[in-house]
């Protein structure tokens, strides 16, 4: 499928990415080049906190305001944090574009950080820990990264109660004035716009100040971590290993192993886990690929007393495909994807999603080459990466 794309960077060095398309409905997102992994362990959750405190009001708007505008439009208004970036944006009816850049570009520029309203958000995200917690399957999830990196990287994103109860609002506001400034900023727009009217607003609302953003190592480790708890009846398990990030070579074909091994209900692990076995309901695989990090996962609910079996079954399926994968099997995965990623894209806020995704991983145009790079998958490569040699393990069970 052939796009109209347009990538501009302004001499501020804001980045605007642009997708035409003919739909009468538009995706907006003002993102930042920084999350998680941009904190330090003392600060952990910092990111997340200042996405919440950007919808709690600007000198021009209340907070109902900011939500009202968007909404009364028909529009949906959302926002994200992640480990390399953190996004506002909305989904509206093309014709109210000029609401949605003007209400998205006074939150990161104007927020006003209440000292009433910053406590209040303190509850909310202690609340917010909580629900992670209490739910076996999210608190797997974000637990996985303790055993595959060193601290402050394996720290949840959503950071701790020690870590948010320290955040002051002085210290917030400096992180916000730190790091949202144009040159770290992209705005990101799909749908039935005009580029140079576009590029026109983000010079008119933005100047040439200039933000530096915190940069930390990531240090890898392999570690397994077996926890209990009263009051669940399933055991809740995560196998994960590093796999190449997106500076280095083979990332794609990180990302079709993780398809084949766990890629819905034709993969290898479905079929021989709970198809062929009947130990387990949910089984599922996901690749967490970036610039500066990356691991592959499966994830399997099941009763404890099959966990270590479980563990068995998926290593013995790696090997096997390391020996025993050939080109029609691979050549199956790589349809299954690229099919998925089209039927995916035509969400332009999916599409709006995956660019910032490349954007901040290499370059927003590389989106454009996914079928190309999918197909270039060499069998060889994922042979070779399903040659397990070091992985981590963290599994909940019941007590």
């Amino acid at each position: 499928m052939k796009s109209k794309f347009y990538r501009k960077v302004l001499t501020n060095g804001m980045t605007i990415l642009f997708e035409k398309r003919s739909n009468p409905v538009v995706s907006v997102a003002f993102a930042v080049r920084c999350g998680g992994e941009n904190e330090s362990s003392s600060e952990k959750g910092i990111s997340h906190f200042i996405e919440h405190m950007l919808y709690k009001g600007t000198p021009k708007r209340s907070a109902k305001m900011i939500s009202k505008q968007i909404e009364e439009k028909g529009g949906d208004l959302n926002g994200f944090t992640s480990e390399a970036i953190t996004a506002f944006h909305c989904k509206i009816p093309s014709k109210h574009i000029n609401i949605a850049l003007d209400v998205l570009s006074d939150m990161v520029k104007n927020s006003l950080f209440d000292e009433k309203e910053v406590e209040k958000e303190k509850q909310i995200i202690f609340e917010e820990i909580k629900l992670h917690q209490d739910n076996p399957i999210k608190y797997v999830f974000e637990g996985i990264q303790d055993v595959l990196y060193e601290k402050p990287f394996g720290v949840p994103l959503i950071g701790t109660y020690k870590t948010l109860g320290s955040l002051t609002r002085k210290k917030i506001v400096e992180r916000f004035k730190q790091v949202y400034q144009p040159n770290n900023m992209i705005l990101c727009v799909v749908g039935n716009a005009n580029f140079d009217k576009i590029i026109d607003f983000a010079k008119k609302n933005f100047g040439n100040t200039k933000g530096k953003i915190p940069k930390f190592k990531i240090l890898k480790r392999n570690k397994s971590k077996i926890e209990k708890r009263r009051g669940i009846d399933q055991a809740n398990l995560i196998f994960a290993h590093h796999v190449p990030t997106f500076k280095e070579k083979k990332n794609y074909a990180a990302f079709a192993l993780n398809i084949l091994m766990a890629g819905g209900l034709s993969s290898r692990l479905f079929q021989e886990i709970r198809e062929k076995r009947n130990l387990a309901y949910a089984i599922q695989g996901e690749s967490n690929i970036g610039k500066e990090f990356a691991y592959n996962l499966i994830y399997v609910g099941a009763k404890k007393e099959n966990v270590d079996l479980i563990k068995k079954l998926i290593l013995d399926e790696f090997e096997k495909v390391s020996k025993e994968l050939d080109e029609k099997e691979l050549s199956q995965i790589k349809g299954q994807i690229i099919g998925n990623h089209f039927i995916s894209i035509e969400d332009s806020q999916n599409q709006m999603g995956n660019l910032l995704l490349y954007e901040i991983n290499s370059n927003a145009k590389e989106l454009y080459e996914f079928e190309k790079k999918i197909r270039a998958v060499k069998l060889k490569d994922v042979k070779e990466l399903a040659k397990i040699k070091k992985y981590s393990f963290f599994a909940l069970l019941p007590q």
